[in-house]
This record gives C-alpha cells, sequence and structure tokens, in this order.
C-alpha cells in the first residue's frame, strides 16, 4: 500500500500561502480547503494513476491533481510504495 509524504519544501511552502492568502477572506474557508485537498490526496494511494500524466514533467509515474483551480504534482515511486506531493500552484500563476 502507498503512502503520501510531504516533505517536499516547495509543496509545504506553496500550500502555507494559499492557505494564508485564504485566511484572509475566511480561516474556516481556508481551514476547509486544506482538509478536503488532504482527503483528496490520502485517497490518490488506493489508485495512484487515476490523475493525467503531469504536463509539466516528462515523467509517466508524476502526475497532476487537479484541486479547485490548483495543480499538485506528485511524484509515485513504486519501488518504496511512496506518493511524494512535489508542489502545489495555480495553473494561471505557472
Amino acid at each position: 500500500m502507498y503512502q503520501v509524504y510531504t516533505n517536499i519544501d516547495d509543496f509545504k511552502i506553496n500550500l502555507k500561502k494559499i492557505l494564508k492568502f485564504i485566511a484572509k477572506d475566511s480561516k474556516n474557508t481556508a481551514y476547509n480547503f486544506n482538509n478536503e485537498l488532504f482527503y483528496v490526496l490520502n485517497n490518490i494511494v488506493n489508485m495512484p494513476y487515476k490523475y493525467r500524466k503531469s504536463i509539466y514533467h516528462n515523467d509517466k509515474n508524476i502526475r497532476d491533481c487537479i484541486f479547485k483551480g490548483y495543480t499538485i504534482p506528485y511524484l509515485i515511486d513504486e519501488k518504496n510504495q511512496k506518493i511524494i506531493l512535489l508542489d502545489i500552484f495555480k495553473w494561471s500563476n505557472r
């Protein structure tokens, strides 16, 4: 069974920025966004190839999860049974 890892700095830093931005309007909305996002990300372990092959990377094991207009590229490490979250960004900012 795969496990989800978020120890990539780009993902952590950018997620914090996004949550701070959302929280300016509503802390509750930011909290819900974070919970819903991790619900989706934690379910990737059931079907790691569910999302499209990344348009930002030339590797079949890097996929793009799209969530509320944000792209979360992740690496499927089959050997170690890991899903590694690489980044999170708004498609229009890429």
